[in-house]
């Protein structure tokens, strides 16, 4: 059989025809922006790391580290919490293979050191150059992160209702103010996201309600985590208190209204037990914790690439 010759209308030469070869580079270009886009962010993740861990990280390392071995495993399960959480999610959603589990890490390590909601670009990218995997991501990426957002608020609304009563003498009229106006303004947009939920959500009603589940319960056992790590690191403080300044923290770090969150949260645990700097180097201490496992995940994930590219460049 012989191959038909395409045919060029009448009055038509090959020099007008488009040339179809220049045409491709922006088709690649439209295909493989996911793929450029998780590329920049993860650059942006290694750069801020570096800076914030010179900046603060390695002072905090230098002080005395917890000696209780207990310490370092609730803080290593208090650092799993929040990419098991989403893996969960995504999982029962998208059944996503073990490899995802690197992307939500990169997820949160972007959220923690790149700016908000950047880990959310990050995995929406990593889905969409997944078209196989994943036909519309969108719309999960977003209902995952705003049913985020509403269990944080409800656990807000919640230790508001409970600490208000007890703790509102201890607090200055201003920060009063804040707290309980940052309470009203987290109470609104939560409500309105709920009752616009038909439009908001892209979601099936029982998919919706178990990310939601899967979010508190990370929520909560996050806090009692922080709490066991607090603890093991200062055993002379009851684990009650510890638990008692997690919630604190919890509630400080997700009023919009109030300035200077690190700085309120420290001043309310310094006035409740004291020793004010052993708790500062405990927290910078953590903090330093985070920012160093950060790093060392970076630099696996990055050997594993460069490792997976060699054997294919081998091959």
């Amino acid at each position: 059989m012989t191959a038909k010759a395409t045919s060029v209308p009448a009055g038509v030469i090959d020099s007008d025809l488009p040339d179809i070869a220049a045409l491709e580079p922006t088709k690649t270009l439209r295909r493989r922006w996911p793929t450029i886009l998780g590329g920049l962010l993860s650059v942006a993740m290694v750069v801020m790391l570096g800076r914030e861990l010179l900046d603060s990280g390695l002072a905090g390392l230098s002080r005395a580290t917890p000696t209780s071995p207990w310490f370092y495993v609730a803080f290593f399960a208090l650092y799993m919490t929040s990419p098991t959480g989403d893996f969960i999610i995504f999982r029962r959603l998208w059944n996503i293979p073990a490899a995802g589990f690197v992307a939500l890490h990169k997820k949160r390590i972007a959220n923690d050191v790149v700016l908000g909601y950047s880990g959310e670009a990050y995995f929406y990218a990593w889905a969409r150059a997944r078209a196989r995997l994943v036909a519309a991501p969108f719309g999960a990426v977003k209902d995952v992160s705003l049913l985020s957002a509403i269990a944080g608020n409800a656990a807000t609304i919640l230790l508001c209702a409970l600490a208000l009563p007890v703790g509102y003498q201890l607090m200055p009229s201003t920060v009063l103010h804040a707290v309980v106006g940052s309470a009203i303004i987290t109470l609104g947009i939560s409500l309105g996201l709920l009752l616009f939920s038909k439009r908001v959500f892209s979601l099936p009603r029982r998919d919706l309600w178990f990310i939601f589940t899967v979010h508190c319960a990370r929520i909560a056992i996050s806090s009692l985590l922080v709490a066991l790590a607090w603890h093991f690191a200062m055993p002379d403080v009851p684990l009650w208190m510890w638990l008692f300044l997690s919630a604190a923290r919890l509630l400080v770090s997700r009023l919009p209204l109030v300035p200077n969150k690190d700085l309120l949260f420290a001043s309310f645990a310094i006035l409740l037990i004291g020793q004010d700097q052993a708790l500062s180097e405990m927290i910078a201490f953590v903090s330093a914790l985070t920012l160093g496992v950060h790093v060392l995940l970076m630099a696996a994930f990055a050997a594993a690439a460069g490792w997976k590219g060699l054997k294919l460049w081998g091959a």
